[in-house]
């Protein structure tokens, strides 16, 4: 009898201990605020559940967001040679605010002026793809280039970069080609490695004889595009190994663009078939005067749109992302610089992935005000609940809210975003019991937690403090 009454105490104490362990786990399993650890898992894939977003090599949705700025590869100032930018500065600055992916911007451009920024300065851009052997000097008086030669430096620095922010747990997109610049900054054309007076190839581009040689971004100069391919052929060959790299075809390029853009994503796809890693490619808008249908009918894998549908201007109300392809939503196309904490909650609520162009150290472009600051922690906060949730099975729930910013996985979690202060909404919930929190996105903070019963179908909510605010619901 003594024996029996131990083992009977025992059981009723184990018994006891899973059980509080339990009413533990239900209390907290809303307050967990938990985002990836410091550890790339690619190369990243469109999800074949949820084609809104990137999957990593165990299917786990890897939602992207974070900011970029422009000397983050190629070095640009004044000075000359340009003072270096301190990037593993940047990566740990990016850490800090839990960002996981930027763009590697690259400059083709051998000095750089815009009437647009900074009209009074003049930036020196280096290092550049190709070497520069002469003989002869370029229109900058330096050596000319030899587009047959690779400039080791480049490409060893973008390897290095490359595995920097992969242990760091950073994806990195790799811009090929910048576009914007040959349109619009002074003397582009001029300051282009592929100009017939800055190299000793003697390729002419400008064959319309306009005094710009956007034809380069074309498929009109045969020897050109090749080229091309084998600057594209050699950044493959560098970096493949890296699972934690996406690519990008060119920044902002022109609208004539389009079919040299298709054939470059198509030759990165059929390259890569050779080799062990297949990485995602993007295409961003064209500007001036492209079109969203032509990115959406690229054979890319992720674009960033420009935000004019149908006439309509929708910065401040994004529309929802239907999983044609994997969006990442950036404020380059948007604004240039611009944007607001609410635009990254709206935009993570429409089912895409926010990403901010942003003047960092404000030693090239822009200035940063308190608007710019809300945008990089606000990217940060949402990294949380893409954690937080189970985004393969979450769906676009703009009818399950009078918000209409709600990701949901009906019956099981919602995440509601409301932009109004002070101001009650409703949720459509299967009726049960519910624990809940409240974020609110100004103070960084989890503000209140509970439990709440869902009798009818249209449950209403009012935030328990002044502001913007987030509730996130799970099913106990």
């Amino acid at each position: 009898m003594k024996t029996y009454s131990s083992f009977s105490r025992f059981n009723r104490f184990i018994h006891l201990i899973i059980s509080l362990l339990i009413i533990v786990i239900s209390l907290t399993s809303c307050k967990e605020k938990t985002v990836s650890g410091d550890q790339t898992n690619g190369p990243l894939r469109v999800s074949s559940v949820n084609p809104r977003y990137f999957e990593d090599a165990d299917g786990k949705i890897v939602y992207l967001t974070g900011s970029h700025t422009w000397p983050n590869l190629v070095d640009i100032s004044t000075a000359d040679p340009p003072e270096p930018f301190d990037f593993m500065a940047y990566l740990d600055w990016m850490q800090k605010y839990d960002h996981n992916f930027i763009r590697l911007w690259t400059w083709e451009s051998l000095r750089w002026n815009s009437k647009n920024y900074n009209p009074d300065k003049t930036y020196n851009v280096y290092p550049h793809a190709w070497k520069r052997t002469g003989p002869g000097l370029a229109l900058d008086g330096k050596l000319k280039f030899n587009l047959e030669e690779f400039d080791d430096e480049y490409f060893s620095r973008l390897k290095n970069r490359i595995d920097s922010a992969s242990k760091k747990g950073i994806y990195v997109s790799v811009m090929l080609f910048e576009g914007w610049g040959m349109q619009f900054a002074t003397e582009g054309w001029k300051n282009h490695p592929f100009h017939p007076d800055n190299n000793i190839n003697g390729m002419n581009a400008d064959l319309d004889k306009d005094g710009n040689g956007l034809e380069i971004y074309t498929l009109a100069i045969p020897e050109i595009t090749v080229l091309q391919e084998k600057y594209i052929k050699n950044i493959i060959d560098v970096v493949n190994e890296f699972d934690n790299v996406l690519y990008e075809i060119s920044n902002e390029n022109h609208p004539p663009s389009t079919r040299w853009q298709y054939h470059l994503i198509n030759y990165i796809h059929e390259y890569e078939k050779t080799k062990p890693f297949q990485h995602p490619v993007g295409m961003t808008f064209q500007y001036k005067g492209g079109s969203n249908d032509t990115l959406f009918e690229s054979p890319a894998e992720w674009i960033s749109p420009n935000p004019f549908t149908h006439g309509k201007d929708l910065r401040n109300d994004p529309p929802a992302a239907t999983g044609r392809k994997v969006i990442l939503y950036d404020t380059d196309h948007l604004w240039g610089i611009g944007g607001n904490g609410a635009w990254v909650w709206k935009t993570f609520a429409r089912g895409m992935n926010p990403l901010f162009m942003d003047p960092y150290d404000e030693q090239f472009i822009g200035k940063n005000i308190p608007a710019y600051e809300s945008i990089r922690k606000n990217m940060g906060y949402t990294r949380i609940y893409a954690a937080k949730m189970d985004l393969t099975r979450a769906v676009l729930g703009n009818d399950f809210s009078s918000t209409t910013y709600c990701l949901a996985d009906p019956g099981s979690e919602y995440f509601v975003y409301q932009p109004l202060p002070d101001s009650a909404f409703t949720v459509k919930l299967e009726k049960g019991k519910y624990c809940y929190e409240w974020f609110s996105p100004a103070s960084g903070v989890v503000e209140k937690t509970g439990k709440v019963r869902a009798i009818e179908v249209e449950t209403s909510f009012k935030a328990p403090f002044t502001g913007d605010a987030v509730l996130y619901l799970k099913r106990l």
